[in-house]
């Protein structure tokens, strides 16, 4: 017959015995995300909801979209107020293309793609001397709706500082159907591996692991709204304006859902409409 007191200690002990094999898991998963992190940055993106070793930012493939996975917060989720207008009447087109489109846009000019969101207008210029695929793809695409009505899907504000939009899906999956080539990875603002604060870059499949997966771009891009640490490998293509970064800011203060840095925006960062027009 085991005692009152034997019983109190057995299940102390194995109440011991399940918080260590807790801490031991999440050292270890702490472990694995900063070793990959350290060769490859320091955290992050578009950073993303899948971990480094496959990319840090993933776009438009078979794979979740990734940016980048960070190390959890010991605070719980919390959710912060909604600081943005309810989405305009409408919804996602569904549209796909077999391959990308013949460029059309001049390449000697430079482009203006301008999102009307939920939280605000944010203007994006672009360069079509230094990233045609990138520009005419958009512009393309643009015309045909293909933003319009769709969510920012993920927010990272922990080691990088970025927001992700351009996936139709909603989900990090999303793609046009097609993919463009990798452009301007010499851009010069890329110097000391660091994206600075008003990129607009595009996601990819890009595996640094591997070294494979170039070349993989589709419609999903990051707009970085604080410097952060990233490797350049993902097309750097245009600045976002100095009104359009107030407005990136009160969606990046608004935090994100899981509380640990990257998931969800709490503010509801719908793309009402977008256009592209030439400067």
């Amino acid at each position: 017959m085991v005692s009152q007191e034997q019983r109190r200690r057995q299940l102390a002990r194995e109440k011991f015995l399940r918080q260590q094999q807790r801490r031991t898991a999440a050292r270890r998963k702490t472990r694995m995300r900063n070793s990959v992190a350290a060769s490859v940055v320091g955290v992050v993106v578009v950073g993303s909801v899948v971990s480094y070793a496959t990319g840090v930012f993933k776009d438009d493939g078979k794979k979740a979209n990734a940016g980048a996975q960070v190390s959890p917060s010991a605070s719980a989720p919390t959710k912060a107020p909604d600081p943005c207008k309810k989405a305009a009447a409408g919804s996602v087109e569904k549209l796909t293309y077999k391959k990308e489109p013949a460029i059309t846009v001049d390449k000697s000019a430079k482009y203006t793609m301008a999102l009307q969101t939920t939280c605000g207008a944010i203007d994006i210029a672009m360069d079509a001397s230094k990233t045609p695929h990138t520009v005419n793809s958009f512009d393309f695409l643009v015309n045909k709706g293909y933003l319009d009505h769709t969510k920012c899907h993920r927010l990272t504000t922990t080691g990088i500082y970025v927001l992700q939009c351009g996936d139709p899906q909603g989900t990090g999956m999303g793609g046009p159907g097609y993919t463009i080539p990798d452009e301007n990875l010499k851009d010069k603002r890329l110097k000391g591996k660091t994206y600075p604060a008003g990129t607009v870059a595009m996601a990819n499949q890009y595996n640094p692991q591997t070294k494979k997966g170039r070349n993989t771009g589709g419609s999903q891009f990051f707009l970085v709204f604080q410097d952060s640490p990233l490797p350049a490998d993902y097309t750097p293509f245009g600045t976002i304006s100095e009104s359009g970064m107030k407005v990136l800011k009160k969606i990046a203060t608004a935090g994100e859902s899981t509380g640990q840095g990257d998931g969800a925006p709490n503010a509801t960062v719908v793309i009402n409409k977008a256009t592209v027009t030439k400067s």
